[in-house]
């Protein structure tokens, strides 16, 4: 009788990736990323387990969106108190914190669970092309 060998946590491997943002389409360059934290990848991927490597995201403030995502593209806050909806467009967000923009997509093509959740911690996105994780990380491009 063959046994199937099933995945365990201590046996995952994990390396460090890094994507440059300047000049590639979001949703694109989202897709890549979440695939790379859910290890998806891997020929051992089991649904149950974290199998995904680090992934560093280099110049978010340069990423491109097609159409008039710029100005029409918006992003809600809630404090939780009456009248504290927020509403913030792409391009002002850009301005103010553009590394969530990578962030805020990537989170939305995860699992909504706890395994989700762990996931995201692996992801470093930084505005510029310096940040204290890009010196792990194997460059990468990211087509």
């Amino acid at each position: 009788m063959i046994k199937t060998k099933a995945t365990k946590e201590k046996e995952i491997k994990r390396t460090w990736h890094e994507l440059d943002a300047k000049g590639q389409v979001l949703g694109r360059l989202s897709t890549q990323v979440a695939r790379l934290l859910m290890g998806k990848d891997k020929p051992n991927w089991a649904p149950y387990l974290d199998m995904g490597d680090f992934v560093v995201v280099t110049n978010a403030k340069d990423v491109k969106v097609t159409g008039k995502k710029e100005e029409q593209k918006e992003y809600f806050r809630y404090s939780g108190y009456p009248g504290g909806l927020t509403r913030e467009t792409l391009g002002r967000l850009r301005q103010r914190r553009p590394e969530e923009i990578i962030r805020h997509a990537v989170k939305g093509m995860l699992p909504d669970t706890k395994l989700g959740r762990k996931m995201i911690t692996k992801l470093y996105v930084y505005p510029g092309h310096e940040g204290e994780m890009v010196g792990k990380a194997q460059k990468q491009d990211g087509k």
